[in-house]
């Protein structure tokens, strides 16, 4: 029988080409996002009848829990759940803005939250299941124009590597999903060089061989992730000596 993946998120950039890979490899897809049309067309574009629509606002509490429901009875089991939805705002120190942190603590952070609120205890009575979260490569150091964002992104890190041991004695998979620059209307709207840009698709494919593989975290374009990671082991010194030239 197939397998039932839950992504979030789905309507847009790398979700929807993860939507488009894992029901080509033959996934039952149960794909969420709030743009209806969004998933209208990625219902379409996938044929076969692999990719089902299931609309959500993540940051509506509730809402996830009925969605989960609802997917559960129509499709069956959830074996894996991808919480991917999230969004971008840069925020420099001259335009700091509480509504700007506040929007996207709601949305990745909480909404994150939201998601592993209604998959937890199911995943845990049935000592099985795999999660993965969506977080970036930017919550490993804070960098210029991304405190909001990075703060949400570093506070996912730190909540799935919190969680894992637990989750490890109780049967349920978790695994960490850190993007470097990929291809998606976000990044379209970025007015600065992205080294090591690519694809939703290539990150798609990235993104499945690491589920597959069963990793913890899965990480990538390597060449920036390594830069990313070194930048973690430096100096609060030699940091902001680099990051200092970031800023215009």
């Amino acid at each position: 029988m197939s397998k039932i993946v839950w992504i979030t998120g789905a309507g847009k950039g790398i979700g929807r080409s993860l939507a488009l890979r894992m029901a080509s490899e033959g996934w039952v897809v149960a794909a969420s996002a709030r743009t209806v049309a969004d998933l209208e067309t990625l219902v379409s574009e996938s044929g076969g009848g692999r990719v089902h629509a299931f609309p959500l606002d993540i940051t509506d509490v509730e809402a996830n829990g009925l969605v989960l429901g609802e997917i559960e009875r129509k499709l069956g089991p959830v074996d894996l759940a991808v919480l991917n939805a999230g969004t971008h705002r840069p925020m420099s120190a001259a335009d700091f803005d509480i509504g700007t942190v506040r929007g996207l603590v709601e949305t990745n952070l909480m909404g994150t939250v939201n998601g592993l609120g209604a998959l937890l205890p199911l995943f845990r009575s049935r000592k099985q299941g795999r999660i993965a979260v969506v977080s970036s490569v930017a919550g490993y150091r804070g960098l210029p124009t991304s405190a909001a964002y990075g703060a949400t992104k570093a506070a996912l890190i730190n909540l799935c590597e919190a969680l894992k041991p637990e989750l490890d004695r109780d049967g349920v998979s978790l695994s960490l999903i850190n993007p470097g620059f990929v291809e998606t209307p976000l990044t379209d709207e970025n007015e600065f060089p992205m080294p090591f840009l690519v694809t939703s698709e290539a990150a798609a494919d990235s993104i499945y061989k690491g589920l597959m593989a069963e990793k913890f975290e899965i990480v990538f374009p390597w060449k920036f992730a390594i830069v990313m990671k070194l930048l973690r082991l430096l100096p609060n010194r030699l940091l902001f000596a680099l990051t200092s030239r970031m800023v215009t």
